[in-house]
C-alpha cells in the first residue's frame, strides 16, 4: 500500500491552487492532511480519486498511475467526499448492495456483511437512508467506499456537521480502518488529526508547509519558546535574522512567538537584541506551546515554517 505524489500542480485560469506538491505515504495508516479552508486539500485528493486531473505532475497509487490507468487506481481507492452523496429513499442494505454490483464485487452478500459489521451499521439496515442521523449516513459512506475492498481509503473532512458523540464515533471507526488500510483523511480542525492520525501533512496555499509523524511534530512544538512584546513595529523576518532565533511568528494579539536553538532560554539574548535594534520589549515571559500554535504560525500568510 503506498501513495506517490510528486511536483503536483493544479491551476483553474489563472490561479494556482496546488503549487508543485509532493509527498509519500506507505503502508497501514492513517495520514492527516491538514490546512485552514480553501488550502488545497480536496484539490488533491479529487486528483488521487481520479475525478480530476492535475495541470502536471503526477501521482501514483501502490505503483499505478492515477492519469495513465485510471480504472485500474480506481480499483483500489475507495473515496468519500465532504458531502456525501446518497440516495435517500433507498434502504441501507439495498443501497450498499446496489452499489456493490456498480463495484463488480463477485461475493456481494459477504462483502455486504463486511462492510455493515466494519462500520457498525447493523441496527439500521432496515431504515431508508433519509431517516438516518448524519452520523450513520456518513458510516453508510464509509460502508460503500469498502465494499470492493479498497487498498487505499480517501476521507474528506469526515466529520464535519456531525454531533460530539458521532465525530468521536468516525473518529474510532476511521482509527480502526487505519489499521489495516491506508487511510488519508482530510481536515481543518488540530484536535482531529492529533485524536486520530499517524502522519500529518500541513498545507497552507496550496504548499506544503510540514510533512512528519504526528507525535515527532508535537514533540517540536512543546519545545519551550518566549512570547514577546514589543512598543515599535517590526517584523517576524527580521527577527529570525538573529543568529540565536530559529523561528519566529506573529500571533493573533500582535506579540511574537520565538524559539531558540537547542531549546535554549533566549530571554536574555532577545532583551539585549532589543536594546541593539532600539525596540522596547513591553511583555516578555517563556511559554510552552502547542501543535496548534505551530500550526496558526505556518499557515499564516506571513508565518515562517520549521
Amino acid at each position: 500500500m503506498s501513495v506517490d505524489v510528486r511536483n503536483l500542480v493544479k491551476c483553474y485560469d489563472r490561479q494556482e491552487v496546488l503549487k508543485n506538491i509532493s509527498f509519500k505515504i506507505g503502508g497501514a495508516g492513517v495520514t492527516g492532511f491538514l490546512g485552514p479552508n480553501g488550502a488545497g486539500k480536496s484539490t488533491i485528493m479529487k486528483i488521487l480519486s481520479g475525478l480530476i486531473s492535475p495541470s502536471s505532475g503526477s501521482a501514483e497509487i501502490n505503483g499505478i498511475d492515477v492519469l495513465r490507468n485510471p480504472k485500474q487506481a480506481k480499483a483500489i481507492v475507495g473515496y468519500l467526499p465532504e458531502h456525501n452523496p446518497l440516495y435517500l429513499d433507498m434502504y441501507v442494505k439495498e443501497f450498499l448492495y446496489m452499489t456493490a454490483s456498480v463495484y463488480g464485487v463477485k461475493q456481494k452478500q459477504k462483502s455486504v456483511s463486511k462492510a455493515i459489521e466494519m462500520t457498525g451499521l447493523a441496527p439500521e439496515c432496515g431504515k431508508k437512508i433519509g431517516s438516518l442521523s448524519k452520523g450513520y449516513r456518513q458510516r453508510v459512506g464509509i460502508a460503500q467506499n469498502l465494499l470492493h475492498n479498497p487498498e487505499v481509503l480517501i476521507l474528506d473532512e469526515p466529520t464535519t456537521g456531525l454531533d460530539p458523540n458521532q465525530i468521536v464515533e468516525i473518529r474510532n471507526l476511521v482509527k480502526e480502518t487505519g489499521k489495516e488500510k491506508t487511510v488519508m483523511l482530510s481536515s481543518h480542525i488540530m484536535q482531529e488529526i492529533e485524536a486520530v492520525c499517524d502522519n500529518v501533512i500541513i498545507i497552507n496555499n496550496g504548499e506544503i508547509v510540514a510533512d512528519g509523524i504526528t507525535s515527532i511534530l508535537k514533540e517540536q512544538a512543546s519545545r519551550p519558546a518566549v512570547e514577546v512584546e514589543f512598543l515599535e513595529k517590526t517584523d517576524a523576518a527580521t527577527l529570525e535574522k538573529s543568529s540565536f532565533i530559529e523561528y519566529a511568528g506573529l500571533t493573533e494579539s500582535g506579540s511574537f512567538l520565538v524559539r531558540g536553538y537547542n531549546n535554549r532560554d533566549i530571554r536574555a539574548e532577545l532583551f539585549g537584541w532589543a536594546v541593539e535594534n532600539n525596540l522596547t520589549i513591553i511583555s516578555l515571559q517563556k511559554k510552552e506551546h502547542k501543535l496548534e500554535d505551530i500550526f496558526r504560525l505556518l499557515t499564516k500568510q506571513n508565518g515562517s515554517s520549521i
